[in-house]
């Protein structure tokens, strides 16, 4: 069988038939690569420790890093997917066919790393259930063999999601990314402002015996949540400045 799955719609206004991976399989694929990635965090911190030695945990920080770095890009490009992504037979297709390229695939990485949670919100916006990292690359995450897929592991294209006269959701989706790396960025600031003013105090960090004052740091993080779903809502309407209608 063909890397390409299709599957049968009921919309007569598609002929796009692919199987396209459901919001909870994808996450459970973005399970997987994590366990994956403390596994392996947890292997360099026990060596640093064993070899008791700042060059070898230098060498062994850096080799972390390397892996977060290239994990995804490399095998998404050069296999369609990441171990979770094969465990949960899940593949990301270039919207030219195929696998995407590595520098796609980076983009992917560091869109969705930005965004967290926020980015899987397009999913339920968007014909082909992508998410914004999705949609800014260009690719779907579609079933990698439809014989071993279950029925609640994928869906069909949904109808098309853009009224007349509403910008198309590619802008309005890359609107509301815009918004939330600003309001990242945003947050970001206050809390090394934070920090620069002793706030969190080492206790609190080194020892979590935080005040009531250095939990109300928090607060900001409410904020940028908040925010976060706004720009999404407001966004998809066409009510931001950028995607208006």
């Amino acid at each position: 069988m063909s890397d390409q799955t299709e599957v049968t719609v009921d919309s007569e206004a598609s002929s796009d038939t692919h199987a396209y991976a459901r919001f909870t399989r994808r996450i459970q694929g973005v399970f997987i690569d994590a366990i994956i990635f403390m596994v392996i965090l947890a292997a360099a911190l026990m060596l640093a420790v064993s070899f008791a030695s700042d060059h070898v945990a230098r060498i062994l920080g850096a080799t972390v890093v390397v892996t977060w770095l290239f994990y995804e890009p490399l095998l998404v490009s050069l296999t369609g997917g990441t171990i979770g992504h094969y465990l949960c037979n899940t593949r990301v297709v270039d919207d030219r066919g195929g696998n995407v390229s590595f520098i796609k695939a980076f983009a992917r990485m560091i869109i969705k790393s930005l965004l967290g949670w926020y980015s899987f919100l397009a999913m339920a916006m968007t014909s082909r259930h992508q998410a914004v990292h999705d949609l800014l690359t260009r690719s779907t995450v579609q079933m990698r063999d439809l014989t071993k897929a279950q029925p609640y592991h994928f869906r069909g294209r949904r109808d098309p999601l853009t009224p007349q006269g509403m910008p198309s959701p590619i802008r309005r989706v890359a609107v509301i990314a815009v918004y939330l790396v600003a309001c990242f960025m945003m947050y970001s600031i206050v809390l090394a402002t934070l920090a620069l003013a002793g706030a969190p105090s080492r206790r609190c960090i080194d020892e979590m015996n935080c005040s009531a004052g250095e939990f109300a740091i928090l607060i900001p993080w409410v904020i940028w949540g908040g925010i976060g779903i706004w720009a999404a809502l407001w966004g998809w309407q066409g009510r931001l400045w950028g995607a208006r209608v």
